[in-house]
């Protein structure tokens, strides 16, 4: 059980407080109810921007990272679809500086021509090298773009293309952080030995004085229901074909997203999984194949992959995976294959939760889904689900009708004459 109080401040930052009272440390997390899915069609990787952007500097420090690092401690974001996520920790005794510092560039990031000059490259650079560069590093933009045909999550965190950041200006990023990055759009979790009352002081300091913003409304285009088989092939240099399912399913506040989530273990989570056992320890098939959710805040997706062997074609791989979705529908799945992987389940959600830091991280999502408390019910949920669940989420989400499929296959040499 994880415990934790809550308050608000009178410019609506939301704020809870862990008292963990085992570590010498302080964990600081701040998420910001924006992401990708935020971003305007032709300003699209916005959200991954302002991950560095705030690094750049404030008004009373320069150098985000300085302070931090003298204070023993460590910092670090990560953008998805959804939010934009800001962590700290450094030992207890240090809780003040990361508080200045996170209240310092929420009301006054540094807006200047060299921070966005230096941080646009960064961001160019890795959408390069990671997109462009990398085998399969546009998989994404393929299979984002086939599965969703209004919804935002049609173009990956990363952006459409790299053009968009090439061309933001500073005009753009003060307009982008002016609509999301005000604290009645932020949830602060504080997560350490520290008693409520002296953290809500320290919060109240730094943060009470910046003011509130205007809170946008989000009105995005929701995603018809798939009712047609959906497919792309796309050649690239890559050292081997690929094949990818995806399958619309609930969003993560959804309750049927844990009997998902747990079917996709069932189908591919590790050495024991149908699809690693049957299509790469037994028949031979493929020489890597996986099955996992999205975990999108909105309706997400169910992906399979897979790397089809030598001289297995991408009819034979595809044929073969569809074989055992097949299976997986006609058949109940038994209680103890069923059981182990809500185990194997319950001991990851436990490992989640063991640092400091991951439950404060983990606060801040489970608070942005609805309760904090979710953080407390979720291994329930899972224990909840019936082999009959998984036998009616399957048939319901398994369909070809609801699947897009994307073969990426590698160029052939030119034979030589």
């Amino acid at each position: 059980m994880i415990e934790f109080s809550r308050f608000t401040l009178k410019n609506g930052l939301r704020v809870l407080v862990h008292e963990d009272n085992s570590t010498p440390m302080a964990a600081v997390n701040i998420l910001y109810n924006v992401g990708a899915r935020d971003e305007s069609p032709d300003k699209t990787g916005f959200a991954h921007l302002f991950e560095h952007l705030m690094f750049g500097g404030s008004k009373n420090a320069p150098e985000f990272d300085d302070p931090i690092q003298m204070a023993g401690g460590e910092c670090n974001a990560f953008t998805n679809s959804d939010i934009t996520n800001y962590y700290d920790l450094v030992p207890m005794e240090n809780l003040e500086t990361v508080l200045w510092l996170e209240s310092d560039r929420m009301n006054s990031l540094n807006f200047s021509k060299k921070s966005l000059d230096v941080q646009r490259k960064v961001v160019v650079e890795e959408f390069k090298e990671t997109c462009l560069n990398q085998p399969y590093g546009d998989v994404w933009h393929h299979l984002s773009d086939l599965a969703y045909k209004v919804h935002p999550y049609k173009v990956p965190t990363i952006g459409k293309i790299p053009q968009h950041v090439e061309d933001a200006t500073l005009d753009d990023v003060k307009k982008f952080f002016k609509k999301y990055y005000c604290p009645n759009n932020a949830i602060l979790v504080i997560a350490g030995n520290i008693k409520p009352e002296a953290a809500k002081l320290l919060v109240e300091k730094w943060f009470d004085d910046i003011p509130s913003g205007n809170i946008h409304v989000r009105n995005l285009s929701q995603e018809p229901i798939q009712k047609e088989f959906r497919q792309k092939k796309n050649q690239a240099n890559v050292p081997t074909d690929a094949l990818y399912l995806a399958f619309h399913m609930p969003g993560r506040a959804d309750k049927n997203y844990y009997g998902i989530d747990l079917l996709s273990d069932i189908l591919g989570n590790g050495r024991s999984a149908r699809l690693y056992q049957r299509l790469m320890k037994e028949e031979q098939l493929f020489t890597q194949i996986d099955a996992y959710v999205t975990g999108y805040i909105d309706p997400g997706l169910l992906i399979v992959e897979g790397k089809p062997a030598d001289g297995v074609s991408m009819e034979q791989a595809e044929a073969a995976i569809w074989k055992e979705l097949e299976a997986i529908k006609k058949e109940m799945v038994d209680d103890r294959e069923l059981a182990k992987i809500k185990n194997k389940m319950e001991s990851s959600l436990e490992f989640s939760e063991a640092s400091v830091l991951n439950k404060a991280i983990n606060l801040a999502f489970f608070e942005l889904l609805g309760d904090a408390e979710l953080i407390n019910s979720e291994a329930v949920a899972y224990q909840e689900v019936t082999s009959k669940d998984i036998h009616r989420l399957a048939n319901e989400i398994l369909t070809r009708e609801n699947c897009s499929e994307l073969f990426y296959m590698a160029k052939k040499e030119t034979e030589e004459v």
